[in-house]
């Protein structure tokens, strides 16, 4: 009995997500009742449920939703590819991450959207520009991510095992990797969810006929409200989902982190 006491705790700790969601979907019915804004521009919680379900089950929005998931992943794994031994080389030398300092955090402070027009003299308006720009965004948050735990491994642990005789390889591996790890784990989960902004931002006007920015667009053309906020509803819910997968993954391959 007892036990299960304690476990209430927890659980409600589980649950306090819901406590947020649940007062905006109470807000936004607050705001459709007292016709705070135009129904049409504002259609209530329901009648956006009702057209995510049915393009859902109907399986007019699964394509887009699929395509976007296929952009995002193949552009962060772009990314990750390139961005995690760059990262892991200019965190190991601090003059040399020193020379290329500027030009990350002048990119990575550079809105993706204004980078559009070199990516389609570069690539062209098709599938190859859309991936291109998502990776090279999210790549540079990995990378800065990376190179920053690489340079801020503990210097105790590094001594260390360098007392006992591990080579430089041996340490880079079994400590300074494994001690950037929390920070690196941080910059997928930020690249991710940049990956995933940029696809649908880049589906809204470069040329694409489908995923979920072009669905977001198309109903607010047509003002088909309902069907615009149930795609804006779809891609948050990936994105979180998107994020709770890393975060679920760094807590039980990273648990150590900090420590």
């Amino acid at each position: 009995m007892s036990g299960t006491i304690s476990a209430w705790p927890g659980r409600l700790r589980a649950l306090s997500p819901l406590v947020g969601a649940l007062a905006f979907v109470a807000l936004w019915w607050w705001a459709c009742a007292l016709k705070l804004v135009d129904p049409v521009l504002l259609p209530t919680p329901g009648a956006v449920l009702r057209a995510l379900w049915d393009g859902f089950v109907g399986g007019a929005m699964v394509h887009d939703f699929l395509v976007t998931v296929q952009r995002t992943l193949l552009s962060f794994v772009i990314a990750l590819a390139i961005a995690v031994p760059c990262g892991i080389v200019l965190g190991s030398s601090k003059r040399l991450y020193g020379y290329v300092e500027f030009l990350i955090d002048f990119f990575r402070s550079t809105p993706a959207s204004a980078l559009f027009p070199l990516f389609l003299v570069l690539f062209g308006v098709g599938e190859k520009t859309k991936v291109a720009v998502a990776a090279f965004g999210a790549g540079l948050t990995i990378l800065f991510n990376v190179a920053y735990g690489v340079m801020n491994a503990r210097k105790t642990r590094q001594a260390a095992a360098r007392v006992m005789g591990a080579g430089r390889l041996r340490i880079m591996v079994d400590v300074t990797l494994l001690e950037s790890l929390p920070q690196t784990f941080i910059g997928m989960r930020a690249g991710i969810s940049f990956a995933l902004i940029i696809v649908i931002v880049a589906e809204m006007f470069i040329g694409s006929v489908d995923g979920l920015g072009q669905r977001v667009l198309n109903a607010q053309m047509v003002f088909e409200m309902p069907t615009m906020y149930a795609a804006i509803l779809a891609a948050g819910i990936l994105g979180y989902g998107l994020n709770l997968v890393f975060l679920l993954i760094e807590r039980r391959f990273v648990h150590w982190g900090g420590k």
